[in-house]
């Protein structure tokens, strides 16, 4: 299935409940409505979260409306919207109402915690430092990996095209940054070496999109770069949706992407939506959603549940979607955001205004 004909499906999913519970509708920069949250029959939250998720939390609000009607009695509609994870928490933290945000990194829950909408502690709020899914970073590259692209180091080659998104924007972009940064670091460089190589890298880039969908559409539907450095969540949906046209390449090297949600304190205060939106979040810990999180490619955060779903073959490159359901690939050396210090340190140093990406773009 072509990935628009999935967006399409995960459009109609989202109003298909508001159709059932409500009037909410799936947009890319939507505002929440005046919904009375107090009626006894009805509630609708807004999740604000990043580029890729649109397809996992189409298929999550479906089993999550099911689970709050049981348990509840009240109809419930979510409205997604969906952009770069930066932008996104920029939008939340000048206006745009949210009653859960789903960002791809607690730096940008942080924007919005520093705009004074989100309380002091919310990593603990929920298990696993409020990561109910992981993630790692991948290459994609064409069939038969023409350009024979199998680590960090192949994209510093002249003849190699690189897509990736803007660390300024993206979140996913700062973990493609922040793992390329430590395969050079295990490759024995200095800092300064490192940062050589990172502008080697960057000068390699076709196309600096927004946000991780709009690099996946890049590299997939207008045929640009050679690899694509993606999450694995995109990189398997391309090579599920177009059969015998891509590879997935695993490098060496990684690290463990740390997706992470919060409760929007101030917004759901307003609206009295705060009991329904803190089991929106709790819920994707449990093992229905963990189960559907796999089968959208994220990694579970129940170790019992993910390791029904490790890799069995023997190769780093998937050349198709393993019929067996079983795709993460284990055997990788996978650093964390601890690693850097955490991301308050990391976006001072890496991505702040004058900070080392800043520099090496530049450049």
């Amino acid at each position: 299935m072509k990935r628009k004909n999935i967006l399409a499906l995960s459009l109609a999913a989202v109003i298909s409940i508001g159709g059932l519970y409500g009037c909410g509708t799936s947009t890319d920069d939507a505002s929440t409505g005046n919904a009375d949250t107090s009626a006894a029959d009805s509630v609708e939250i807004t999740n604000v979260s990043y580029d890729p998720t649109r397809e996992l939390y189409a298929a999550y609000n479906e089993l999550f409306a099911e689970h709050w009607k049981e348990e509840k009695g009240q109809d419930v509609t979510i409205t997604q919207s969906h952009g770069g994870s930066g932008k996104q928490a920029l939008e939340v933290a000048n206006g745009l109402e949210a009653d859960v945000v789903t960002l791809a990194l607690e730096g940008d829950v942080d924007a919005v915690k520093d705009a004074g909408l989100i309380d002091e502690g919310y990593t603990s709020e929920f298990d696993l430092d409020s990561s109910p899914y992981t993630s790692s970073i991948v290459f994609l590259v064409r069939k038969d990996n023409p350009k024979e692209i199998l680590d960090w180091d192949d994209l510093l080659r002249d003849d190699v095209g690189v897509i990736t998104p803007n660390p300024k924007t993206s979140g996913g972009a700062r973990w493609n940054y922040l793992a390329a940064w430590y395969y050079f670091e295990q490759q024995g460089q200095s800092e300064d070496e490192i940062e050589d190589s990172l502008e080697k890298l960057y000068k390699n880039v076709v196309v600096l999109d927004s946000g991780a969908r709009g690099s996946t559409t890049s590299f997939v539907e207008n045929g640009q770069g050679d690899v694509l450095i993606a999450w694995e969540n995109e990189a398997f949906l391309s090579l599920e949706e177009h059969p015998d046209e891509y590879e997935i390449v695993v490098p060496s090297v990684s690290i463990l992407c740390q997706p992470t949600v919060a409760v929007v304190d101030a917004v759901v205060d307003k609206r009295g939506t705060r009991e329904v939106s803190e089991e929106y979040l709790s819920y994707l810990y449990s093992d229905e959603a963990q189960n559907l999180e796999a089968k959208w490619y994220y990694r579970p955060s129940d170790q019992d549940i993910l390791s029904d779903y490790v890799y069995e073959g023997d190769s780093n490159t998937i050349t198709e979607i393993p019929s067996d359901g079983k795709w993460i690939i284990t055997n990788v050396d996978l650093t964390d955001i601890a690693h850097f210090g955490g991301w308050s340190e990391a976006t001072e140093k890496h991505f702040a205004d004058g900070g080392i990406f800043d520099e090496i773009y530049e450049e």
